[in-house]
């Protein structure tokens, strides 16, 4: 197996000390770890060097799908840089078709031993051992009250993302709103029942039924006037992993060096409401009872809380 030329490029690395295995799986791509080995800074003994790249034939679908990928990692490190792996450089390779993303190696499921121990003996030297001391309840709850950024000609934040995000294949448009309802109204619930309408044509009831939904629970849910006369002061957009489940967190050494951490992946992220989050994190499973409660104590429930398991099921559509 050999690594493409222009991966080599994007990570400036030596196909002389460099090499790429199978490792892993995923359903839509196929994945791989480079094992390579850099100069040390003193010009001595070269270290080892690991990365994690995906890669997929499927043209221009895919290249959407990784540059999103790669926005969306980089945006939720920015915010808590212990929760995810950072992602290094998305291209195409050489044959012009097959598209690629690398980010940091994670080397998943260490034991709590060798977490304690710092690894491999003489692997890391003391500050790479001592980690975040965060749990994933505790990362989540910083990522979701940390707001987002201000878009490019914007004054204040936004709904939205920089990149078309995608949820499994589905792409998901991100075009910058004012308000959360409106986005998750068009982008999200009107958007899914247009592709499946393209793919597999009209269905009258359902969509009655997904207009009815934004017609009517959306604004009573989610609305901004809703939400303001409650006392909430209206939504506000922090970056969310948007397809966060137990398949997509695990812990592990980000860069194969360091502490364990909790750490999640494969995000489709947009800068949204909070609980957005939790709607597919309830639906799959996978977060227990003392998860949320620690959670909660860092990042509350939206007022009416009454409101807030109504809102979880309208976000798990």
């Amino acid at each position: 197996m050999q690594l493409d030329p222009s991966v080599l490029r994007a990570l400036s690395l030596d196909p002389a000390t460099t090499t790429v295995s199978a490792h892993g799986s995923s359903g839509f791509n196929a994945t791989a770890k480079i094992s390579t080995t850099h100069p040390d800074d003193g010009g001595g003994t070269r270290r080892p060097g690991y990365y994690f790249m995906k890669t997929s034939s499927a043209g221009r679908d895919a290249e959407t799908m990784f540059r999103g990928e790669h926005a969306s990692l980089n945006a939720i490190r920015g915010a808590v840089p212990s929760l995810c792996p950072a992602s290094l450089a998305t291209g195409v390779c050489a044959d012009g078709t097959t598209a690629f993303l690398v980010t940091e190696f994670v080397d998943l499921g260490p034991s709590r031993a060798d977490d304690a121990a710092g690894g491999a003996a003489g692997a890391a030297d003391e500050d790479d051992t001592i980690g975040s001391g965060m749990s994933l309840a505790a990362k989540l709850g910083k990522l979701h009250t940390t707001p987002a950024p201000v878009p490019e000609g914007w004054a204040e934040p936004g709904f939205g993302f920089p990149e078309t995000t995608c949820c499994g294949d589905t792409a998901q448009p991100n075009g910058y709103m004012r308000s959360w309802a409106d986005f998750y109204a068009r982008n999200r619930l009107l958007a899914v029942l247009d592709k499946c309408e393209r793919k597999h044509g009209t269905d009258g009831g359902l969509r009655d039924l997904v207009e009815r939904v934004v017609e009517t629970v959306v604004p009573r849910l989610i609305g901004d006037e809703h939400l303001r006369d409650c006392g909430t002061g209206g939504v506000t957009p922090v970056v969310v992993h948007g397809d966060l489940w137990s398949g997509n967190k695990g812990r592990g050494r980000i860069g194969g060096k360091g502490a364990v951490e909790d750490v999640i992946f494969d995000p489709s992220a947009v800068y949204g409401h909070s609980e957005y989050e939790l709607g597919i994190m309830n639906m799959f499973g996978g977060f227990g009872k003392s998860f949320f409660d620690e959670y909660h104590k860092i990042c509350p429930k939206t007022p009416p809380v009454e409101e807030y398991p109504d809102r979880l099921k309208l976000y798990e559509l």
